[in-house]
């Protein structure tokens, strides 16, 4: 049974960050603004996180520098707000399946930005280094027709007015589904979420090789992320009503990303990676597209367009086709090579890098 868990512990990461997009999505249908979610869910994750990162830290210390903090409020202004601001402004004007579909991109414009900054190689004599070529251009592919094909909109086979009433009419209110210029919008902020997390992976790496240390990185992350979430969240919205929390679905997405995402989900993955390794916990990504239509089916009364059906298709083929060149590269990889790092710490850097792509 044991050697099952990790297969089980990663279905239930997938799971739950199919319930993000959902929650998030319901949250921004009931009319919530997407700028004061996103400040609350990250300090419902501060909440979580600073007293998780101060019990297991113990009495250990790992001061951060100056350098450091300055370092850590760059990388969480460009990969937690702007990503996530952007995120929730795509999802709002899409649709949660468009969102879940946008983390199969993730790894491939990770690749990319990688590639240019020389910290990944491409041999085009090797088929390892063609289908990462080729992972890149059926990405490109994929992320062109969710923006500019829809096709026939294939309608939910269950429906839950009474349940969905509320969120349904806020949705046709503030941003109707068939409007081309709001879904060419939100796949543009698809857009820059995913170049956003790309850059952001990197610069963690970096990071990361200087400062091993990835749960107070994590918490610190949240934290600075929290204080410009606000910032963000005040200048667009002053409203004192905007801002409040009832026990209602808003309240709901809130705790559900704070606690069960930022608090649970991210370290369960930081488990399945440190047991079975990075790849196998970005194989299991697709899992989260696929609960993702179905509970946008069946619980959002949410249909889907055939482009959308096309494009995530091939965002997932270009994902597994990165990963099979990366893979590939690592199995052939010469024996003279330097050897790697300590175990401990190469596996922490490999998940730090990996948590972050769950939204923090």
């Amino acid at each position: 049974m044991a050697s099952n868990n990790p297969y089980i512990v990663a279905f239930f990461i997938q799971i739950t960050y199919a319930g993000m997009s959902l929650m998030s999505k319901a949250a921004f249908a009931s009319g919530m603004n997407t700028y004061i979610f996103l400040f609350y869910r990250q300090a419902a994750g501060t909440l979580v996180l600073v007293p998780l990162t101060l019990l297991l830290k113990g009495k250990e210390k790992r001061p951060l520098s100056l350098k450091h903090l300055c370092q850590i409020f760059v990388i969480s202004l460009i990969g937690i707000t702007l990503a996530l601001d952007a995120y929730g402004v795509a999802i709002n004007y899409t649709s949660a399946t468009l969102g879940a579909a946008a983390f199969n991109c993730v790894p491939v414009t990770t690749f990319f930005f990688a590639l240019i900054l020389r910290m990944e190689k491409v041999k085009l004599n090797k088929a390892a280094g063609i289908a990462k070529v080729v992972g890149i251009m059926i990405c490109m592919a994929g992320a062109a027709i969710l923006a500019f094909y829809k096709g026939p909109y294939l309608s939910p086979i269950l429906s839950h007015h009474q349940l969905f009433h509320h969120v349904q009419t806020q949705t046709q209110t503030h941003h109707p589904p068939t409007s081309q210029n709001t879904w060419m919008i939100g796949c543009f902020f698809l857009l820059v979420t995913s170049v956003s997390w790309g850059i952001w992976f990197v610069l963690q790496a970096r990071f990361l090789k200087e400062y091993p240390h990835p749960m107070e990185f994590m918490c610190a992350q949240t934290v600075m992320s929290t204080a410009q979430t606000f910032v963000v969240a005040i200048a667009m919205e002053r409203d004192p009503l905007e801002w409040k929390l009832g026990w209602n679905v808003r309240l709901y997405a809130v705790l559900y990303c704070g606690v069960l995402v930022i608090g649970v989900a991210n370290n369960a993955q930081c488990w399945v990676i440190r047991e079975k390794g990075p790849v196998f916990q970005a194989m299991t990504t697709p899992l989260n597209l696929m609960a993702t239509i179905i509970g946008s089916l069946l619980l959002l009364s949410e249909g889907i367009y055939v482009g959308s059906i096309i494009g995530a298709s091939l965002l997932v083929m270009s994902l597994y086709s990165v990963l099979w060149g990366k893979s590939k590269e690592l199995v052939t990889a010469p024996n003279d090579q330097q050897p790697s790092p300590p175990l401990k710490q190469a596996d922490e850097s490999t998940c730090r890098s990996e948590v972050n792509s769950t939204l923090v």
